[in-house]
């Protein structure tokens, strides 16, 4: 008898973490619609401001939402989406973690009748996309060199300077978008001669980091390093996300940069991350992209109204995201340029981070 009272204490234990874990995914009212919500990553700042931001929108609409995280494990998002697809969710709002792993699943959807948004990264090889919800990747590299450019003063014919270029994950479409626009600015100038590549590592497959992770990035700068910085000065690097930053940046200090004789180098980033963030106002980090994530849920939300009321919604791309089956109607939205000059403006007074999280207790005086 002691044995079968255990049983169905430990049965009512497991049901109820089970609820209590779908009241933490799923939430608000269903009276408009049920959205699905698939993201990446909670190791991620940046995605965790972008689910909650989305659920946020969804929810003060009416929407009632299902927001999962995969942990960067493929076949974790692949489960998560067929769970909200035998849900009966309206629509489903991805976050992809390898663009080129969800063609199945998202035909699953599309079957049941449930429209798919792309959300920030483009999901590849399918025709089964309603929209793409993204910034101006393309840009997004463009400000990045730009930014190098304007630092070293190469438009002024400055140089020669090394430096060195790291890409975002292979399996993410955008991260080709980030590299050609910043090769954009910067070939020029290693044509030319005014930036030199001491380890002649050029090529997305040479530069890439697997699922954007910083402790890659940072075990590559060490062996770049090690093999061609013994006796040459970096001057920059091309990074094109924060965490990829902050781990260059513990490679770098790890060999005496940051000291007053032997500056950190012009370091690039994107997404405004907190921790990037403090790291520009303490000046290591030198720049990030801001993309507002509160900008992108305002539009997701507004294609899922279009989707819902049998309407189109508001685009501004029709040529660029093609996904090899279509040609993707994307709306993209602008990105911001911000270092240690314009931290304040763009990023406290617009009520992204506090001026307490920026500083803490050493916020410089009104």
């Amino acid at each position: 008898m002691k044995r079968g009272i255990m049983l169905i204490l430990v049965t009512l234990m497991v049901f109820t973490l089970s609820a209590c874990n779908l009241a933490e995914s799923s939430s608000g009212s269903s009276d408009k619609g049920y959205i699905g919500i698939a993201m990446p990553t909670k190791s991620s700042a940046r995605w965790v401001a972008d689910g909650e931001n989305m659920v946020k929108q969804f929810q003060a609409k009416g929407y009632k939402t299902d927001l999962q995280y995969a942990e960067d494990v493929v076949e974790n998002q692949i489960s998560q989406i067929e769970n909200m697809i035998t849900k009966g969710v309206d629509v489903i709002v991805v976050a992809a973690i390898d663009g080129n792993t969800l063609t199945d699943v998202i035909g699953k959807a599309h079957a049941e009748g449930i429209a798919v948004i792309s959300y920030d990264r483009l999901i590849m090889n399918t025709p089964n996309l309603s929209y793409y919800a993204t910034f101006d990747n393309f840009k997004v590299g463009v400000l990045q060199a730009s930014y190098i450019e304007e630092k070293l003063g190469l438009d002024k014919g400055k140089g020669p300077f090394n430096i060195e270029l790291f890409g975002g994950s292979p399996d993410d479409n955008n991260a080709y978008f980030f590299f050609n626009g910043a090769m954009s600015v910067l070939q020029p100038y290693i044509d030319s001669g005014k930036l030199v590549i001491q380890s002649k590592q050029t090529t997305m497959a040479q530069i890439a980091t697997l699922r954007w992770d910083g402790s890659l990035a940072q075990a590559r700068m060490d062996n770049l390093l090690s093999a061609y910085y013994g006796s040459e000065k970096l001057d920059a690097v091309l990074s094109p996300y924060d965490g990829i930053s902050i781990g260059i940046i513990s490679s770098l200090k790890g060999v005496g940069y940051g000291s007053a004789d032997k500056p950190l180098p012009v370091i690039t980033g994107q997404d405004a991350e907190l921790a990037s963030i403090k790291s520009i106002v303490s000046g290591e980090q030198t720049q990030t992209v801001f993309k507002d994530t509160r900008k992108l849920a305002e539009k997701t939300v507004g294609m899922v109204d279009s989707i819902l009321k049998g309407e189109k919604a508001e685009v501004n791309d029709t040529k660029s995201y093609n996904n090899n089956v279509m040609v993707v109607p994307a709306y993209l939205l602008d990105p911001v340029s911000v270092d240690k000059s314009n931290v304040k403006k763009e990023i406290i007074e617009g009520g992204y981070y506090t001026e307490q999280e920026v500083y803490g207790d050493e916020a410089p005086a009104k």
